[in-house]
């Protein structure tokens, strides 16, 4: 699996509008529809064949997805997703032979090869197997996902807490400005005006970063 860093930003769900950790949660649920239609099909149903042959290529395009995503993470994130794929006891290589034991069971079902029964009987066998290393998978991608969600949040809370520095010396300008227009007399009006429309802009500033307070503890 290709780990190189692109951006720290995680990318918008997949193509079908799926979060990542959904969308590797969703592999486990694939695993198993294709090992029940695989089976199904084994017993003469050409119907759950076909179902099965669409399952895997759902599941071959989702697994092409995860590994995509990779590649846009930063270094360390990345070197975590990689050692469970490729590390000790490493997932990647027994999704692979899974994806590869469901393709040689249903071509040998469609072509009523005598040993589709051998391969059927070995698919249903990996169900614990693969269904664990899917586990660790999604396990990976909701503690990436989880990290990546933290240091936004801290990220944008940074962010509020500067503009709210810049709200308050605002006032502080405001206040002062009023105060002077007020002994200028007459000819402080304009200044006024100018420290009134300052004092409104902060208020609107304070709101913002209020919402912006709500929206990071939603996160």
């Amino acid at each position: 699996m290709h780990t190189s860093p692109r951006s720290a930003v995680a990318p918008a769900a997949s193509s079908a509008g799926i979060s990542i950790v959904n969308l590797a949660a969703r592999q486990r649920m694939l695993s198993q529809r294709m090992i029940l239609q695989t089976v199904l099909a084994s017993q003469g149903d050409k119907e759950k064949r076909l179902a099965a042959e669409r399952t895997l290529a759902l599941f071959s395009e989702s697994q092409a997805q995860l590994l995509e995503f990779s590649r846009t993470l930063d270094l360390a994130n990345a070197r975590k997703l990689d050692a469970v794929y490729h590390g000790d006891h490493g997932v990647d290589i027994t999704i692979q032979e899974f994806t590869s034991l469901v393709r040689t069971a249903l071509a040998q079902i469609a072509q009523r090869d005598d040993r589709k029964a051998a391969s059927v009987a070995q698919l249903v066998e990996q169900t614990d197997v693969v269904l664990d290393a899917l586990n660790k998978a999604t396990t990976a991608f909701d503690d990436i996902s989880r990290s990546k969600s933290d240091s936004m949040k801290r990220e944008l809370t940074g962010i509020v807490s500067d503009i709210q520095n810049v709200a308050r010396e605002a006032k502080v300008v405001s206040f002062n400005a009023l105060v002077i227009a007020a002994r200028a007399g007459s000819f402080g009006r304009e200044f006024a005006v100018v420290a009134n429309v300052l004092t409104g802009i902060t208020g609107k500033i304070d709101g913002l970063s209020r919402d912006a307070i709500v929206l990071a503890g939603r996160t």
